[in-house]
Protein backbone atom coordinates (compact mmCIF):
# COMPACT_ATOMS: atom_id res chain seq x y z
CA UNK A 1 0.00 0.00 0.00
CA UNK A 2 1.21 3.48 -0.85
CA UNK A 3 0.58 5.97 1.95
CA UNK A 4 0.21 9.54 0.73
CA UNK A 5 1.47 12.33 2.99
CA UNK A 6 -0.86 14.90 4.54
CA UNK A 7 0.23 17.53 2.00
CA UNK A 8 0.84 17.39 -1.74
CA UNK A 9 1.19 20.75 -3.44
CA UNK A 10 3.14 22.00 -6.42
CA UNK A 11 6.27 22.47 -4.31
CA UNK A 12 6.28 18.90 -2.97
CA UNK A 13 4.73 16.95 -5.87
CA UNK A 14 7.91 15.92 -7.66
CA UNK A 15 9.59 14.52 -4.54
CA UNK A 16 6.37 12.82 -3.45
CA UNK A 17 5.84 11.19 -6.85
CA UNK A 18 9.42 9.94 -6.89
CA UNK A 19 9.06 8.41 -3.41
CA UNK A 20 5.72 6.75 -4.22
CA UNK A 21 6.88 5.38 -7.57
CA UNK A 22 9.90 3.77 -5.92
CA UNK A 23 7.62 2.19 -3.32
CA UNK A 24 5.15 0.84 -5.87
CA UNK A 25 7.92 -0.82 -7.86
CA UNK A 26 8.63 -2.98 -4.83
CA UNK A 27 4.99 -3.56 -3.91
CA UNK A 28 2.36 -6.14 -4.63
CA UNK A 29 0.54 -6.76 -7.93
CA UNK A 30 -2.45 -4.74 -6.70
CA UNK A 31 -1.36 -1.24 -5.71
CA UNK A 32 -3.61 0.72 -3.35
CA UNK A 33 -2.82 4.37 -2.68
CA UNK A 34 -4.13 5.45 0.72
CA UNK A 35 -5.03 9.13 0.51
CA UNK A 36 -6.89 9.31 3.83
CA UNK A 37 -4.16 11.45 5.46
CA UNK A 38 -4.26 14.01 2.64
CA UNK A 39 -5.58 17.30 3.99
CA UNK A 40 -3.67 20.01 2.11
CA UNK A 41 -3.41 19.65 -1.64
CA UNK A 42 -3.84 21.25 -5.03
CA UNK A 43 -4.20 19.75 -8.49
CA UNK A 44 -0.61 18.50 -8.20
CA UNK A 45 -1.96 15.70 -6.01
CA UNK A 46 -3.90 14.44 -9.03
CA UNK A 47 -0.74 14.53 -11.12
CA UNK A 48 1.05 12.45 -8.47
CA UNK A 49 -1.75 9.87 -8.35
CA UNK A 50 -1.91 9.68 -12.14
CA UNK A 51 1.86 9.18 -12.32
CA UNK A 52 1.57 6.34 -9.82
CA UNK A 53 -1.24 4.82 -11.88
CA UNK A 54 0.84 5.05 -15.05
CA UNK A 55 3.86 3.44 -13.38
CA UNK A 56 1.67 0.68 -11.94
CA UNK A 57 0.28 -0.06 -15.41
CA UNK A 58 3.77 -0.15 -16.91
CA UNK A 59 4.72 -2.69 -14.23
CA UNK A 60 1.60 -4.77 -15.00
CA UNK A 61 -0.07 -3.93 -11.70
CA UNK A 62 -3.56 -2.72 -10.86
CA UNK A 63 -4.06 0.65 -9.19
CA UNK A 64 -6.80 2.01 -6.94
CA UNK A 65 -7.20 4.74 -4.33
CA UNK A 66 -8.54 4.52 -0.80
CA UNK A 67 -9.74 7.53 1.19
CA UNK A 68 -9.60 10.11 -1.59
CA UNK A 69 -10.85 13.40 -0.11
CA UNK A 70 -14.17 14.57 -1.52
CA UNK A 71 -12.66 17.84 -2.73
CA UNK A 72 -9.93 16.00 -4.62
CA UNK A 73 -12.45 13.59 -6.16
CA UNK A 74 -14.43 16.66 -7.31
CA UNK A 75 -11.29 18.13 -8.84
CA UNK A 76 -10.64 14.83 -10.64
CA UNK A 77 -14.19 14.88 -12.01
CA UNK A 78 -13.80 18.48 -13.14
CA UNK A 79 -10.60 17.55 -15.04
CA UNK A 80 -12.24 14.43 -16.47
CA UNK A 81 -9.87 11.94 -14.82
CA UNK A 82 -12.03 10.57 -11.98
CA UNK A 83 -12.50 7.21 -13.74
CA UNK A 84 -8.71 6.80 -13.83
CA UNK A 85 -8.61 6.78 -10.01
CA UNK A 86 -10.95 3.95 -9.01
CA UNK A 87 -11.87 3.54 -5.36
CA UNK A 88 -10.21 0.62 -3.60
CA UNK A 89 -12.58 -2.08 -2.37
Amino acid sequence: MLILPSEITHSSARACAHMLVQALQQGEAAIVADASALTRFDSSALAVLLECRREAQVAGKTFSVRGLPTRLRSLAAMYGVAELLPAAP
